[in-house]
């Protein structure tokens, strides 16, 4: 009776690796979709904040100049470099026509944003400034946060602080504004919390307070007004402020420390707002995440080749730019279906009109030329297609397989550079129990084929186990040719001198286990 094969041709390795696939859901395809163009030659970006006007450019603090961008082309507008010492954040009004800037040395300045002059400069912080803001709405008032541990509520015109807010206990470098009530904001601390504040009240004390466990570089109202993120360690917090400053979520996904949090919106194609918003954050892993809050879950995670400082999405949702540690800014610009019509309107004055195909004439069941369409006919909606099933090519070691010729199968594969192509038939002849009798029959040249692959491959983890039982096999069935060859003995030495590095390797690896995993122990228990 004939010998049947164990599987059908081509032969394929088991043992190969299978590649990870991810499913990309349609979350993933619209951040993804924002391609990244990167703006270097800054030095350390500290901040990064959008102009509420149409256009939204972008302001970009870095060392001591703040640079303004366009959003469209993330070209640079225009640079501003009238400070005495690093520049460290920066808020647009609510009109965009002015521009808040704050100093290491605790001095705010307000710019006019086409001039570029300074025309307030607001000094009463002892300590450096790393958090100013204009209030939503609110065109005459600042609110900024020291490393004295004061927050400090300014009369802009008059340059004088109308409030000085006390409760923080250590550097003050985080806060924002209520989107639906211009005398409410939070601060966040060093001190581990975040405070709320209310300048409708008497004694100017804090109303609420949340304790966010680590220091706290940042803090944001969510749209509703009602729920503040966090960020501070490798965690992203969300709070209730209407439930007493209730924890609902902590999002521990980053490696190390989030840096800076904002909300982004899903699409803006058609012109009206999308309900669904996201909380981004980016850490110093290099990782900005997208986190569902409503669902409670990391919606999309994408990897930068920096440590990340600072993240800022635009109101029309079509830019995302974040900044690096190391000066550069990845801005991310995706085109809208509505900006897509503008430009083909615009330019369709300038086009050619296309030719008009002639008309064809629809094929019915009843015509003879509907059963002499040819292979070129595309199929339309209903029909039923009859594949013709494609022609394997077979290569050499698949084609004498076939015909149950081993120990050539086995030679002409081993004389390739596929591994892979090595195992797989490998494999196919223990199936058929031929593989011992191949190795009895090679000749001392392709001997030395074989024990050279077994050498070069069997530490690799997925072929190890197979190739070892083969290499112990050839030296006990071919033991005296090995003896009576003077390279398969070197062969032979090159193998044991592999295995016994890799055993080495091995026991330095449990070594090493066996030094952390008590550490590890320890400080889960703690």
């Amino acid at each position: 009776m004939a010998e049947q094969p164990s599987k059908l041709f081509p032969v394929k390795p088991k043992l190969k690796s299978k590649p990870r696939t991810t499913n990309q859901t349609s979350e993933s395809k619209y951040w993804s979709s924002f391609k990244t163009h990167q703006i270097p030659g800054l030095i350390s970006v500290r901040s990064l904040s959008f102009s509420p006007t149409t256009g939204h450019p972008f302001a970009v603090v870095h060392s001591a100049r703040l640079s303004i961008y366009s959003s469209e082309t993330l070209s640079s507008i225009s640079t501003i470099s009238s400070f005495s010492d690093a520049v460290t954040g920066a808020s647009f009004r609510s009109d965009g026509r002015l521009i808040a800037a704050c100093e290491i040395s605790g001095r705010i300045q307000v710019f006019d944003r086409n001039t570029r002059g300074p025309l307030r400069q607001l000094k009463s912080h002892t300590r450096p400034v790393y958090y100013v803001q204009f209030p939503l709405l609110d065109k005459l008032h600042l609110i900024s946060g020291g490393d004295d541990a004061l927050v400090k509520y300014w009369d802009v015109a008059g340059q004088t602080p109308i409030s000085e807010l006390r409760g923080h206990k250590d550097y003050v470098r985080c806060g924002d504004s209520s989107p639906i009530n211009t005398d409410i904001f939070v601060t966040g601390s060093y001190d581990h919390t975040v405070k709320l504040w209310d300048m409708r009240v008497a004694d100017r004390k804090s109303v609420m307070e949340v304790h966010h466990g680590k220091p706290v570089e940042d803090v944001i109202f969510l749209p509703s007004g009602g729920l503040i993120a966090t960020a501070g360690g490798n965690s992203v917090k969300l709070w209730d402020l209407l439930g007493g400053g209730k924890l609902l979520s902590s999002m521990e996904s980053h490696n190390m420390t989030v840096k800076s949090i904002c909300v982004g919106k899903i699409g803006r194609d058609s012109g009206e707002e999308s309900n669904q918003s996201r909380i981004l954050s980016v850490g110093l892993d290099g990782y900005m995440k997208a986190f569902d809050y409503a669902n409670m879950r990391v919606t999309h995670s994408q990897r930068f080749p920096a440590p990340l400082v600072s993240v800022a999405f635009s109101p029309d949702c079509s830019t995302r730019v974040i900044g690096s540690s190391n000066g550069i800014v990845f801005a991310g610009k995706r085109k809208t279906k509505e900006k897509e019509k503008e430009e083909s309107s615009s330019t369709l004055f300038w086009r050619v009109a296309p030719v008009k195909q002639p008309r064809r004439e629809v094929l019915k069941p009843s015509y003879y030329r509907y059963f002499q369409r040819g292979q070129g006919e595309k199929p339309s909606e209903g029909d039923y297609v009859v594949m013709r099933p494609k022609k394997v090519k077979l290569a050499e070691h698949d084609k004498l397989l076939k015909k149950f010729r081993h120990k050539e199968a086995l030679v002409s594969v081993l004389g390739g550079k596929n591994p892979e192509n090595v195992v797989a038939v490998m494999e196919e002849l223990v199936a058929r129990r031929k593989l011992m009798t191949c190795i009895t029959n090679l000749d001392v040249g392709e001997l030395e084929l074989l024990i050279m692959f077994v050498q070069k491959y069997c530490t690799m983890p997925r072929y190890a186990s197979l190739l070892f039982k083969v290499a112990k096999r050839v030296i006990e069935m071919r033991a005296e040719d090995i003896r009576a060859s003077v390279s398969l003995r070197s062969h032979i030495r090159n193998l044991k001198r592999s295995v016994e590095e890799e055993l080495q390797i091995q026991r330095s690896l449990l070594e090493i286990q066996g030094i952390i995993s008590p550490l590890l122990t320890s400080a889960v228990r703690r």
